[in-house]
């Protein structure tokens, strides 16, 4: 039988082919965002503001669908690194069936919500009015974004980084040709920009569908007489359900870090928009760590199946290397050049006096997030995303929520709105320490046993 490269190719040539394709699917992905923002902010700025507002749930949808694909794709991986094909086939099959299960879910939640969910962060009527016509098209037609994030991650999984990258990038570039032909010729507003977005997405998963079928043959997704396996399926989400939860506490901190704004901020509304722009523009520095380590992922989900040890180890320890290297340079370009950065959203003087402060402290969190993300990979990896999912609460719930209120608050009566973005680095520091802890006691547990080449 011919080796799957994931156990045989030099490990950092390994890194890089695996994670240059999703790297460079997801910048693309990344400018898809900010150009669709760009395009909202040319409407009125009030329409950015509903599209910011709209983030946490769009968040909360996203993560479910590829926190279950994190599940899969470990899963799928270790079952393929220990030469078990039929339960590879299984896990794939059940991750399918449980991206259909998350549209149901985010359909009916995002539909009869909406109102409720734009009410309860702001009451300017045109703002939930804007936000609702933008969250309903997108959640309600998300069986498109499940099934492009499942199907890229089948391939992704089994060493085929390349087809994903030739999905997400034609996603992408749909959204950004469609973007201002509903915008503005059709004069839609934000609903034109779901609509595009949507539209992307439902091309990116029928080819991601396609490569699976025609070119992915590590996995043969046979669906006749399918049922359910519910053992594999709470297998998926002992590993997935964290991230799930992990990106769910990302949008409730989303959330409640725009209520914080809007109620204490000076600037109230522009301060939750220029927090959504941080956003928009931080997917360029954060999309590209996190294509590196899908890429990785599946080498140490493989590697640890095979009981390669030293592959292992040095598939984590590069990764590392290459997180914080690409977050350093992110913090340099936030901290020297941030009003050019805002002056792409059309940004007001006082946007642009909110947002530099802005960015210019929120960055300094970079240098500690890279070796945090780099190694919550791993443990994801190696089934453990449980210590991912603590960390995240700790680092949220615990540390930047209550330090963000404080310091909001504080801020406010001293005539300094600006102490609200100390808050980041704060939460980045207290979340490092607790990655350092968890990855020792992975790796005397589950690393340190592992042959140093591999079970003979």
């Amino acid at each position: 039988m011919k080796e799957n490269k994931l156990g045989v190719m030099p490990v950092s040539k390994l890194i890089w082919n695996m994670s240059l394709p999703i790297i460079a699917s997801m910048l693309v992905q990344a400018l898809y965002n900010i150009v669709d923002s760009v395009f909202v902010s040319m409407v009125s700025e009030q329409s950015l503001t509903a599209v910011s507002l709209a983030f946490p749930a769009q968040q909360l949808m996203i993560g479910l669908a590829s926190g279950t694909a994190v599940g899969v794709n470990a899963l799928m991986g270790r079952a393929l690194g220990a030469k078990q094909q039929d339960r590879a086939d299984r896990v794939a099959i059940n991750g399918v069936f449980l991206a259909f299960l998350g549209f149901v879910l985010c359909a009916a939640l995002g539909i009869s919500l909406s109102n409720l969910f734009f009410h309860a962060q702001t009451d300017v009527e045109e703002i939930i009015s804007l936000g609702n016509s933008y969250l309903r098209i997108v959640t309600g037609c998300s069986f498109a974004v499940f099934g492009q994030v499942m199907f890229e991650r089948l391939l992704q999984g089994t060493g085929r980084s390349l087809y994903s990258m030739y999905t997400q990038g034609l996603g992408a570039i749909i959204n950004l040709i469609l973007d201002p032909v509903f915008i503005f010729v059709f004069k839609l507003g934000v609903a034109g920009a779901a609509i595009a977005t949507v539209i992307g997405q439902c091309c990116a998963c029928a080819l991601a569908i396609y490569f699976n079928l025609t070119k992915n043959h590590d996995i043969h997704l046979r669906f006749r007489g399918f049922r359910p396996d519910w053992r594999i399926i709470g297998s998926i989400y002992a590993i997935g359900l964290p991230s799930v939860i992990m990106m769910a506490i990302g949008s409730v901190m989303t959330f409640l870090m725009n209520k914080i704004l809007i109620v204490y901020h000076a600037a109230h509304e522009t301060a939750a928009t220029a927090f959504g722009i941080y956003f928009k523009l931080n997917s360029f520095i954060f999309m590209p760590v996190f294509g590196l380590n899908n890429g990785v992922v599946p080498i140490v989900a493989y590697n640890y199946g095979a009981q390669n040890r030293s592959r292992l180890t040095e598939a984590i320890r590069r990764s590392v290397i290459y997180a914080s290297c690409i977050m350093f340079i992110g913090m340099i370009i936030f901290l020297t050049v941030p009003h050019l950065l805002l002056k792409i959203f059309s940004a007001t003087d006082t946007m642009l006096a909110v947002g530099t402060p802005c960015l210019r402290i929120i960055c300094l969190s970079f240098s500690f997030a890279g070796a945090c993300i780099a190694l919550g990979s791993s443990f994801q990896a190696l089934g453990k995303s449980i210590y991912s999912m603590i960390n995240s609460i700790v680092r949220q719930l615990v540390f930047l929520i209550p330090a963000a209120y404080v310091l909001a608050r504080y801020g406010a009566t001293v005539g300094n709105s600006d102490l609200v973005w100390w808050s980041y680095p704060i939460a980045e520091v207290a979340s490092l320490i607790m990655t350092l802890i968890f990855f020792r006691r992975i790796y005397r547990t589950l690393i340190a046993p592992l042959p140093l080449h591999g079970a003979e």
